[in-house]
């Protein structure tokens, strides 16, 4: 007991080791031309505590041991340095830049989005609200490297480097934001980046410290709903805008305050809006007849969201809670009904009243509601070993049901649980961070789209990251293991002949086998990287990393009738036998990523870019092929040769090896301090290994140029992007068409005593272009909008 006591009191007396005196540390803070740099922030790491320069440059601030400052300043290049109790009178240059310099909360380690060893990028502020859409994909399309899979306006999702779906993971404050939206790509995000401080995209593997889920890259979705540092005043904003192209409005609104240490957050939005209107195209209708449509039926939407958050803010001790719900009601464009009514042999009065039930029938439409909690715990111990421990946890219930002729038609639930554990540590030279992260998923789906059963998906992960400094070199190092747990019960004749008359009866009297599935799988991922500061305000940049990720529920058990994409989808534990699916899933391998970036930036002066350069080698890529067989519902799997009209093609999930390789890039020239000029672009080329074809609905090239004006209160931008034409397509998908995108945007200030006002115009796609999108699945029925202004006005107090 004795021997216990001491071993308990030595390790105490580690983690606690800290000065018990407090020192102060003044110093100042100047530019290249050795002129104070006023309201620049400086920060001590690990701890919540943030003091601002005054208007000589000057700073005081109270650290308790070693510590590390970060000193930041917009349109400058953070700096950091390290500070000891006898440290006085330090002085801090920053450079200038014409970048801006965030934050990035994804990276773990405090990194801004200079210091990143992955490619970033970050929409924030005034830019992050001027190009924010309903859609997280439409809001980031913009960006080098990202592009939409664009399922109508109102469910669109990011897709980065030509992967979408289950290899990005969209997170809100670093935890999942467990909805449907990777299942299906009618599904839309619950992610709103109305009520985003910032928007992060990390590109390429993100495993190590977000999952298997994460292989193809990150978007973080940063908000302030649990606030971190203490607020003192009364702070607000508020937002109204019209988008004339869908009729549609939206109101946005926040609050904010706080006293002693106890914080509040809150913030709101409402949007409605009606179809979109396009330019003139055609389509084809089930009957083959050719129409001119000028809008796209079905894409109307309806949304609200609440969200409020609390949270305790001292020295070392912070501790919050959110609420956030969600609540939207949208129309699933290209949702065709497959209730189609034989009409052969019907009477000219039994074929008029069939008519008239198709035509009165209702749109298909979802009903989005999503309930979610967030809790955080931090404690800054800041001592010599470890200087933070911080708890995230989450719970989120997610619904999403489809309305049909008045009635639900299917619901889709998802329930997650999700916490992880980071202890952030210094040890010897190197700083980093040892993680837990555990994640459960319990998924339903119950009705006639429900192709995929319910699962259950259970993950236990440990992770490390750790970097150290070598001079003007930074060397990054993770790993992570990761336990992948998939439970379901597979029904034997689950979705066959499901008007199959004989077939039911055979069902009542023999009873459906229930196959009870079990599988576990081990992901490793591990990454090496550094980034070189060569010369002041340039960088060089080099990863490599392996990833590994199990196949979801959707991959692996769907056997079902897909109705938005128009398919019949089975996944890859089924084996197909003279026309008929078999439950067989034997040696399932998991997908294998071994992915190299290579980045060259500069980001001083009037002058900068970044170019990234990208290969992603892929053993065991999961993805849909065509089996050359069709659904029909009454005779279940057949061929497709001399099938009936109204039958879907049968597709199935498939591993086999692929490549993706490209670039991107994004440069910008300041010609003069109101003027700037940004060129930016990207290229991905994804293929199968073994000349065995292209991968489908991969992202068209696009090359697109900015040019902002700033003319005191007024500021002026023009975009211009062009897609090109995407031929390098597989044998069951059409090319598409280029085209050219203009918007132009124009922000007034306006001069409202206490509240900081705008007003502003932009206006989409000015040429009014017709364009479709190659990675939608149902391009040819939705193309993007025509022409549409925006008209609106926001205010912050």
């Amino acid at each position: 007991m004795t021997k216990l006591t001491l071993i308990s009191s030595a390790i105490l007396s580690v983690l606690c080791t800290q000065s018990a005196l407090a020192a102060t540390i003044t110093g100042k803070v100047i530019n290249d031309k050795n002129q104070p740099i006023e309201n620049a922030s400086i920060h001590v790491h690990g701890k919540n505590q943030t003091i601002k320069s005054n208007e000589l440059g000057e700073f005081s601030i109270e650290i308790d041991a070693n510590s590390q400052l970060h000193i930041s300043k917009d349109n400058y290049v953070d700096s950091r340095i390290t500070v000891t109790e006898s440290s006085n009178n330090v002085t801090v240059s920053l450079l200038p830049t014409s970048v801006e310099t965030v934050v990035v909360y994804a990276s773990a380690l405090h990194k801004s989005s200079l210091e990143m060893i992955s490619p970033v990028s970050v929409l924030s502020g005034d830019e992050l609200r001027n190009k924010s859409k309903p859609t997280l994909g439409e809001t980031l399309k913009g960006l080098p490297g990202v592009n939409a899979s664009y399922f109508g306006p109102v469910s669109s999702s990011p897709i980065i480097r030509g992967l979408d779906g289950p290899r990005v993971k969209i997170t809100q404050n670093g935890l999942d934001a467990s909805d449907a939206s990777r299942i299906g790509p009618d599904h839309a995000t619950s992610s709103d980046s109305l009520a985003a401080e910032q928007i992060e995209v990390l590109r390429g593997p993100s495993t190590l410290l977000y999952g298997s889920g994460a292989i193809g890259g990150v978007v973080n979705v940063v908000d302030n709903r649990i606030p971190t540092s203490n607020l003192d005043d009364l702070t607000g904003a508020a937002e109204y805008s019209h988008d004339t192209v869908s009729n549609s409005n939206t109101v946005a609104a926040k609050l904010e305050t706080g006293n002693d240490g106890f914080n509040f957050h809150f913030d709101g939005t409402k949007r409605s809006g009606d179809d979109y209107e396009t330019p003139t195209f055609t389509v084809t209708d089930e009957d083959g007849d050719i129409e001119t449509e000028n809008s796209v039926e079905n894409t109307f939407i309806d949304s609200e969201t609440l969200n409020f958050g609390t949270s305790y803010v001292g020295e070392h001790l912070t501790v919050g809670f959110s609420y956030g719900s969600i609540e939207t009601d949208y129309g699933i464009p290209g949702h065709e009904h497959h209730h189609e009514h034989d009409h052969e042999g019907e009477t000219e009065e039994e074929h008029a009243e069939h008519e008239d039930e198709e035509e009165g029938e209702e749109a298909v439409f979802a009903q989005l509601e999503q309930d979610r909690w967030q809790g955080l715990v931090s404690y800054a111990l800041h001592n010599n070993w470890i200087e933070t421990i911080n708890l995230r946890i989450g719970y989120t219930d997610y619904s999403h049901s489809e309305i049909e002729d008045g009635e639900i038609g299917t619901t889709f639930t998802n329930k997650t649980t999700e916490a992880r554990l980071n202890v952030e540590h210094k040890f010897a030279d190197w700083h980093g961070m040892l993680g837990y992260h555990y994640s459960n998923s319990d998924y339903d789906a119950i009705g006639d789209e429900a192709f995929t059963p319910a699962s259950i998906t259970t993950s236990n992960a440990l992770y490390v990251l750790e970097e150290r400094v070598f001079g003007d070199v930074t060397l990054e190092l993770g790993a992570r293991i990761e336990d992948y747990k998939i439970e379901s019960n597979i029904s034997s004749a689950e979705h066959h002949h499901e008007h199959d008359e004989e077939f039911e009866e055979f069902e009542e009297e023999h009873e459906e086998e229930i196959i009870a599935y079990s599988e576990s799988f081990t992901n490793v991922s591990a990454s090496a990287g550094a980034i070189w500061q060569y010369t002041p305000g340039q960088s060089l940049a080099l990863s490599l990393s392996h990833s590994e990720r199990a196949p979801l529920s959707a991959e692996l058990l769907s056997n079902g009738l897909h109705i938005a994409t128009g398919t019949y989808e089975l996944g890859l534990g089924y084996h197909i036998e003279d026309n008929e699916a078999h439950f067989e899933p034997e040696d399932i391998k998991q997908e294998k990523s071994t992915n190299l970036d290579l980045s060259f930036r500069r980001f001083s002066g009037d002058f900068g870019y970044t170019v990234n350069f990208f290969y992603n080698d892929i053993k065991n890529f999961y993805f849909q092929e065509n089996t050359g067989l069709v659904y029909d519902e009454e005779e279940g799997l057949e061929s497709a040769v001399g099938a009936h009209d109204d039958v879907v093609a049968v597709y199935q999930f498939k591993s086999k090896d692929a490549e993706l390789y490209g670039f991107e890039f994004d440069a910008h020239y300041q010609i003069t301090p109101n003027t700037m000029v940004k060129v930016f672009g990207d290229s991905t080329r994804a293929k199968l290994k073994s000349d065995e074809g292209n991968l489908p609905r991969i992202p068209a090239n696009k090359l697109g140029s900015e040019l902002q004006y700033d003319l005191g209160k007024l500021q002026l931008t023009l975009t211009g992007t062009h897609y090109f034409d995407q031929n390098d397509i597989t044998a069951f998908e059409s090319r598409t068409d280029g085209y050219t995108l203009f918007d132009a945007q124009a922000n007034y200030q306006l001069g409202l005593g206490a509240v900081d006002a705008q007003f502003y115009i932009n206006v989409d796609n000015l040429t009014d272009e017709l364009g479709f999108v190659h990675t939608s699945f149902i391009k040819d029925k939705a193309p993007l909008p025509g022409r549409n202004i925006r008209l609106g006005v926001r205010g912050y107090f």
